[in-house]
Order: C-alpha cells, then sequence, then structure tokens
C-alpha cells in the first residue's frame, strides 16, 4: 500500500510575504482533529488526524484528503501537529498519485488540484449514481479516479415518477438546464410563472404572445417535467436515490458523496445496520471529540443525527473551545504560537481574531439547526409567492458564492 509522508521544517517552507500570510492563514490553513477509526472492519480502531473545514473551507479537496488519511494512503506527520496547510497537502496528494499509478499520465489529476480550493465543476446524470459528465478536460472526474476514489451523489429520478422519460433523454444537469432556459425562451418568460399550455382558439391577449410549434410545446413540456423534479429536490438529493446509495454501497466503503453543491466523506458501516454516514469536519466541531459522522437518515437533514467514533448518539455542547478548560485552551493556544516568529505571532494574532467572528457565525448557524423543520414549514406555505424566484434559480446554473461550492 502506498504511504506517502510528508513534513514540513523551517528550512523547507516557503515564507509567504508578510501581504500575503495572514490570507494564507485563513483560507488555507485548516485545524486538525484527532479520531479513531477502523480502517480495517476487522482490525481494532485507530487514532487519525482529520481536515476540518471552516466556513468557505474547499469541500472538494478537503474530502480527497479526508478519504486518503482515513484509508492510511497518505499521512500528516508530525501526528501532534494541530494545523495544515493546501502546499503541504497539495504536495501529499501528488506524491501519492505519483507512487500509486507509475505509469499512468496524471497530468490532468495533477493540473485540477489548485481548482478544487475554488470548486469544481461536476456534472452529475439523474440515472445513476455513480455517473458524471467530465467537464472541460475532465480532469475533475481524473482526480478521482486516479487516486481511487469513488465519486457518488444521490440525485437520481426515481424510474416510476412522471419526470423519468423526460430525464432519461436529457440525463444530466447542464443538459436540462439548457432546456429549461430554451423553453423559458419560446414562452417568453412565462415558464417561470405557471405551467405553460399552448395558445388556443379564443385565447385573451396575453395568452396570445406567442405561438409554438409542436416541436416547441414538446420542449415546454419537457421544461415542466425537469423544473419540477429540481424544485422537488432542492438538496440535490433523492429518496430514491438515498436508497440507492445504501443498497449498492459495499459495507465499510468510504466513498466522496456530491450534495447540495458540496463535496463530503461518506461511509457505510459495516454488520446488519449498514447505515449511511458523512464525516462532521466543520470547524466548529473541532473540540467536540463526541461529534464524529452525522448520520444520513433523509433527504434534507430534518431527521440526521450526531454520533461519536463508536457510532453512538452524541450530544454535542458547541463551540471550538468545548472540552478544554480555560487553563488547557490558554496552554494550547500558548503551544500553538510558541514557535511563531514575532512577524507571524502578529498575522496570527489579526487571522485568530478574523477566526473568531467566523467561528461565531458557524455557531449561530449550528443553533438555528433546531428550527429548520419550522421553517421548513413555513416556506411550503410561502411556495406559491416564491413560485418566480426559485424557477428562475433553477434555470440558471448556480454560480460559486463560496469555496464550497461545487457546480
Amino acid at each position: 500500500m502506498a504511504d506517502p509522508t510528508l513534513t514540513e521544517t523551517p528550512a523547507n517552507v516557503e515564507q509567504p510575504s508578510s501581504n500575503d500570510s495572514v490570507q494564507t492563514s485563513l483560507e488555507e490553513v485548516w485545524y486538525l482533529k484527532e479520531i479513531s477509526f477502523k480502517s480495517d472492519v476487522d482490525g481494532p480502531p485507530r487514532r487519525y488526524k482529520i481536515i476540518t473545514q471552516n466556513y468557505n473551507g474547499p469541500c472538494s479537496f478537503i474530502a480527497i484528503c479526508n478519504i486518503l488519511i482515513l484509508r492510511e494512503q497518505i499521512q500528516i506527520l508530525p501526528f501532534e501537529r494541530t494545523t495544515v496547510s493546501y502546499d503541504y497537502l497539495s504536495r501529499l496528494v501528488a506524491e501519492y498519485l505519483l507512487s500509486a499509478c507509475p505509469d499512468v499520465d496524471i497530468s490532468a489529476a495533477l493540473s485540477i488540484m489548485p481548482a478544487t480550493r475554488k470548486g469544481m465543476d461536476l456534472n452529475p446524470l439523474f440515472t445513476g449514481s455513480t455517473l458524471f459528465r467530465p467537464a472541460g478536460s475532465g480532469g475533475e472526474l481524473k482526480l478521482f479516479e486516479q487516486a481511487g476514489i469513488k465519486l457518488v451523489h444521490g440525485w437520481l429520478v426515481d424510474p416510476s415518477s412522471p419526470e423519468y422519460e423526460v430525464l432519461s433523454r436529457t440525463e444530466d444537469y447542464d443538459s436540462s438546464v439548457n432546456l429549461l432556459v430554451e423553453a423559458d425562451h419560446l414562452t417568453k418568460g412565462h415558464l417561470v410563472v405557471s405551467d405553460v399550455s399552448a395558445p388556443s382558439e379564443g385565447a385573451s391577449p396575453r395568452e396570445s404572445e406567442y405561438t409554438l410549434t409542436p416541436e416547441d410545446q414538446r420542449k415546454v413540456e419537457d421544461a415542466l417535467m425537469i423544473r419540477s423534479f429540481i424544485e422537488n429536490s432542492p438538496s440535490q438529493l433523492t429518496y430514491y436515490g438515498l436508497f440507492n446509495l445504501a443498497s449498492s454501497l459495499e459495507p465499510g466503503a468510504l466513498v466522496a458523496l456530491f450534495r447540495n453543491s458540496h463535496l463530503s466523506v461518506l461511509y457505510k458501516s459495516p454488520g446488519e445496520d449498514g447505515a449511511l454516514y458523512t464525516l462532521a469536519t466543520d470547524q466548529v466541531f473541532l473540540h467536540e471529540s463526541s461529534v464524529v459522522w452525522e448520520r444520513l437518515e433523509d433527504i434534507d437533514g430534518g431527521w440526521s443525527t450526531f454520533v461519536d467514533s463508536d457510532f453512538v448518539r452524541s450530544s454535542p455542547a458547541g463551540g471550538d473551545y468545548a472540552g478544554h478548560t480555560a487553563e488547557s485552551a490558554l496552554a494550547a493556544l500558548e503551544q500553538q504560537t510558541g514557535a511563531l516568529t514575532l512577524a507571524d505571532r502578529a498575522d496570527e494574532a489579526l487571522a485568530r481574531q478574523l477566526q473568531a467572528e467566523e467561528d461565531e457565525h458557524s455557531r449561530e448557524m449550528y443553533a438555528r439547526r433546531t428550527r429548520e423543520q419550522e421553517e421548513k414549514e413555513r416556506a411550503e406555505r410561502e411556495r406559491g409567492h416564491a413560485a418566480r424566484q426559485r424557477a428562475i434559480d433553477a434555470a440558471v446554473r448556480p454560480k460559486k458564492k463560496s469555496d464550497c461550492t461545487i457546480m
């Protein structure tokens, strides 16, 4: 088994300029969390350091690295370190690819790695959990293939649903959205207002603003089916897709799950349970030792629960310093900053101040989780009033609002 390791020392670390160091601290340095995990189902649990993700962290790259870590295919050294940088991890992954694929051209995979910091262009097909269309040179898919990581999604259309016939023809997300845009143009923007039908004899002036040929009418009808499917699966996961993942993945599998324009580590537990879990990498749980996995039980997260390394339900206390006393938190902070130069300490202080503000935002997000169900019920009542805006959002390719956006 390939096991490349890489350590950083003051002699081999490239020092950033003073103008870039704070930005690097905020965006490309991530905290490590210690967990236990059985990489071998029949073996004893072992300790690993996984990478946590801040609010705008690159979920694609972090998910890839965490899978390789839990498979023991890369190792972050020394084990005592508390943070890791993109530069360190990218070299670690590159060395692994070179050793794992000695006779394969990995240039496409290597060239796409820097782009993973800002998101990946993944185009899923609605007819298969492992089907994605390549984008550009296809480097995104090559990276997963050559790293030996299975890329999956649960945004599947049920073969028994009325939308299946249409989506089996358009197949992927990009083609479906293109048809939505074309149909909206054919109906002069009326597609996003209400269901569209061909103008009939004696129709009102508003209904007669456009005339559809039989071919165009078919496109509009198909677009309405696509719109219905996208609107009814806002998390990019369907129950048919969830059941498909649960039945198709092998026990003990570690894969990359595409969901809600985000990549996460998905694990299927061994044994009769065979439940699905996503790795809890949010930095807000950095010191929550009891929060390691989140059970994937429904499509919108309303019934999901957190579990620990033994997959026992946990009760997180909340906050980055949960589990620390005031003395131990101060000692940890002093140990972390003790080896820094004066200039680095000034940058680190500013970075920590900004990070604290970001962490407070994350804690507020966690507190709002308990109110999500009420908000969803209220949103359903307001759905009629928001139909136009939702349809516009569905018809336009999602823009990248953060590093975590994938599509």
